[in-house]
């Protein structure tokens, strides 16, 4: 005998209240390009400070159109980036958004953030038709603002933590960079992890190490520019046959849950370092159940990794698809699959996870 379906109850007052939120993620959707436009105009960085200005002094001071200006405020002021005075029909830059908005040297600083995710939008298109069939989208696939927001967002929190917490963490690891180590930084990107721990330990030796060819050809840019090219080298190779062994450190920035093959690294990483070498992976900050990540930092996590870090891995081979979200357990599993045998959190921010493994 069939069974008739009953009529679902809609509460009208809860619908609203989804459609107004969803209204306000419409909002928060065009906010992001509206940062990113604001970023690479100078207004932010034009209002900061100033105690506050008409839109036609902002658009006077960058050179820009006083229409588009006057906008752009109001979504600002709408959103709660720029604070707005009717009595003066001024337009501000309160303290705490001008770090930031602003100070690129600041853990807080965002405009990479907005770069990063503005530049996963565009290339939605073509991750909509992928994830049909489950192939992947290589990472050099991707416009420019997704590699270089990447670096502007996860280089300020490297030089607040990198040095002065995450490296200390790791037994033993501070005295034999001082020293004089050799370290492989592998998925390097644009280097800047890498150029960071030249400068503090200019008796080591560092080579830098990934797959995308554009993101190295940067990397040996910055060295040069950082006047550390006589002690950092990059290659392009990929994460499961990096070259040199006798490494002292192995390090991974963000990067293992976008490998194809994350065992097959980790495996390589055990064949390539010294003895009593260590092996240093910071990875995005994860509970190890869904449940565990329903909050804005996991969001944006989830996001990320739907766009950007699953299709990476899918596009490789083995194609694993960790997920930005894998959490401590499974990282152990690769570290442990890869024949290491100890395995522990050293250090952790509210964005980062950053772990040892050693044999």
């Amino acid at each position: 005998m069939s069974t008739i379906e009953q009529p679902v109850e809609v509460d009208g007052d809860k619908l609203m209240q989804f459609v107004f939120r969803a209204v306000d993620e419409v909002g928060a959707t065009l906010n992001a390009a509206l940062v990113v436009m604001g970023d690479k105009l100078g207004w932010y960085r034009a209002l900061a400070g100033t105690g506050g200005l008409s839109p036609s002094d902002l658009a006077e001071r960058t050179g820009s159109s006083e229409r588009y200006v006057r906008e752009w405020l109001n979504a600002q002021a709408a959103g709660g980036f720029v604070s707005y005075d009717p009595d003066s029909g001024l337009y501000s830059l309160p303290p705490e958004q001008t770090v930031a908005l602003t100070d690129p040297s600041s853990p807080a600083y965002l405009p990479g953030l907005f770069q990063t995710a503005v530049g996963s939008i565009l290339d939605y298109p073509r991750i909509a038709e992928v994830a049909r069939n489950g192939a992947g989208f290589g990472w050099g696939e991707h416009v420019h603002d997704v590699h270089e927001g990447c670096e502007r967002f996860f280089r300020p929190s490297y030089n607040a933590h990198l040095v002065a917490e995450w490296l200390p963490g790791l037994d033993g690891v501070i005295d034999k960079l001082e020293r004089g180590a050799l370290v492989g930084d592998i998925g390097c990107g644009h280097g800047a992890s890498t150029i960071l721990m030249a400068e503090a330990f200019p008796n080591s030796k560092f080579v830098g190490s990934d797959y995308h060819d554009g993101s190295i050809e940067t990397a040996r840019q910055r060295a040069k520019e950082a006047g550390v090219a006589d002690r950092v080298s990059f290659n392009v190779e990929p994460s499961t046959a990096y070259s040199g062994t006798g490494y002292d450190l192995i390090t991974m920035f963000d990067c293992l849950h976008d490998m194809g093959d994350p065992v097959g690294a980790a495996r390589h990483v055990l064949s390539t370092l010294k003895p009593d070498g260590t092996w240093m992976i910071v990875e995005p900050n994860a509970g190890d159940r869904v449940e565990d990540n329903l909050n804005p930092v996991g969001r944006t996590y989830y996001g990320f990794s739907t766009l950007l870090c699953t299709p990476a891995s899918l596009s490789q081979d083995v194609g694993l698809a960790l997920g930005a979200q894998a959490g401590e357990a499974r990282i152990r599993d690769v570290v442990e699959a890869g024949g290491f045998t100890r395995f522990r959190r050293a250090a952790e921010t509210p964005f980062n996870l950053v772990f040892e493994a050693r044999r």
